[in-house]
């Protein structure tokens, strides 16, 4: 099988060019080729040579110009080269062992054949030839072609070596099941789930990194669902596996909230690409275990979820060594809010709105999203209620934010300002000040405007025996 004209940029066949003149086998290998036998877009790129990679690179750099750079790593045996939009990455081939305590290699230099045995599933061992004589010939030693056609993630060699060797591989096999929409080898899932204890020896920023791949994929609770049944998830994931299951009293029972998370995700995922959009969708009924209680008359309730969820951001955040910057902020803003539009489709007042808009600031757009994405009724008719309530909700603020400008809120006067007008000393009634102000603007007293809060201020300042110094 000869894939030449999927290598169609000039880049491929100077490659090849200069691994003649080095007298190197090179090939393009891995995921680069997976996805351009999937018409998938991808700009990064890896070469295998039977020998040194980093010659290579070097001696491509300079065919390529002076102005090209080669970044050469002599720890790894590697070198990359930025190119235009592509990321060219370099390395000799080789073949690895692994000891019990570790998923670091350890490496020796090896054959083509030796590389590929190396890789985690068939649909990565592929290599196509870009020497001149053979440019194009595609080498598929494990049938990585046919598990495509299948739409099958499968080991090339024993799963349980692969696993046990590099437990991160199962965290991969997820990852690429919910990217591609493939089903995991039954054979390789049961190694997953007999592996799964091995995932203890990886660092959490590689689970992580590729738990995140997960969230992005186009439907991500298939990726969960795997991690769940194969055991994985539990292993850095707790909070999440205590939203599993359905408790009742009598005839009386709550949804599983796990699943409803999931399928909550998954309809944020349809409107938004957006990361941290849909980390607020996987957290925001997180506190529901810790805050569970079953009334004789209303049933279970979940008093308080969001606000304990919002506080238990952080922390979960710091664990899985997620950002701890405005980015987590927006997460747990977008926890602790989301029930609040819920009150206003039934009773639509400007006051709350302003409100709302003050804040949730600029994440208000997402929080409407992430409120649509939580309506997971089977009942079309109750869905489709909400969804109308929520448009009026929506057309309300579209209205109260043309009028009044709040979101970004930031007060028409400053504390320094009030200090500085009345020689005051910072203390609790520059604050009250400024809070009467933000609420009078709120409550839509005065116009969300300079002029209007310093007229308010003067009069607060009347009342309190404050004398502005002129």
């Amino acid at each position: 099988m000869n894939y030449a004209s999927s290598l169609s940029h000039p880049i491929f066949k100077q490659i090849g060019e200069t691994a003649d003149r080095l007298n190197l086998e090179t090939y393009v290998v891995g995921g680069f080729v997976r996805d351009v036998i999937l018409k998938r877009p991808t700009n990064d790129v890896d070469f295998v040579c039977v020998g040194s990679g980093i010659d290579l690179a070097q001696a491509v750099a300079k065919t390529l110009g002076p102005d090209i750079g080669v970044h050469v790593y002599k720890n790894f045996g590697t070198a990359h080269i930025p190119y235009q939009d592509f990321n060219l990455e370099f390395v000799g081939a080789r073949k690895e062992s692994y000891r019990g305590d570790s998923r670091k290699p350890i490496v020796e230099n090896g054959t083509l054949e030796d590389d590929q045995l190396r890789r985690d599933f068939t649909i990565n061992a592929l290599a196509i030839s870009l020497n001149t004589k053979t440019f194009g010939d595609l080498i598929d030693p494990f049938d990585g072609i046919s598990d495509m056609k299948k739409k099958i993630i499968r080991t090339p060699v024993d799963p349980v070596i692969t696993f046990s060797d590099d437990p991160l591989r199962m965290m991969r096999a997820a990852r690429f099941a919910s990217q591609l929409n493939y089903d995991i080898e039954p054979d390789t899932f049961s190694a997953m789930m007999s592996q799964a204890e091995r995932l203890k020896i990886v660092s959490q920023e590689r689970i992580t990194d590729e738990l995140n791949k997960i969230i992005l994929s186009p439907v991500p609770s298939y990726g969960f669902k795997m991690l769940f049944h194969s055991g994985l998830l539990k292993l850095f994931f707790p909070e999440l596996i205590l939203l599993h299951g359905v408790e009742y009293v009598g005839n009386r029972a709550h949804k599983d909230n796990f699943f409803h998370t999931l399928q909550v995700l998954d309809n944020v995922a349809k409107v938004s690409d957006d990361l941290w959009l849909r980390w607020a969708a996987i957290l925001h009924d997180i506190a529901k275990p810790q805050t569970k209680r079953y009334d004789k008359e209303a049933g279970w309730t979940f008093h308080g979820h969001e606000d304990k969820g919002a506080r238990m951001v952080p922390g979960i955040f710091r664990r899985l060594k997620l950002p701890m910057n405005e980015k987590m902020v927006k997460v747990q803003n977008l926890v602790r809010l989301h029930l609040r539009p819920i009150p206003l489709a039934k009773e639509v007042t400007d006051s709350a709105i302003r409100r709302l808009l003050f804040d949730a600031g600029e994440d208000i757009d997402d929080l409407m999203k992430l409120c649509r994405a939580d309506i997971t009724s089977k009942n079309m008719m109750k869905v489709d209620k909400f969804l109308k309530n929520f448009d009026l909700v929506e057309q309300k603020m579209k209205e109260v934010e043309e009028k009044d400008h709040l979101r970004n809120f930031q007060p028409p006067v400053s504390g320094d300002e009030i200090i500085k007008f009345f020689n005051l000393t910072p203390g609790p009634v520059v604050g009250e000040i400024k809070d009467r102000i933000k609420e009078a603007i709120l409550e839509g007293e005065i116009p969300n405007n300079r002029e209007d809060a310093l007229i308010l201020m003067r009069k607060i300042a009347h009342e309190k025996g404050l004398i502005a110094i002129e």
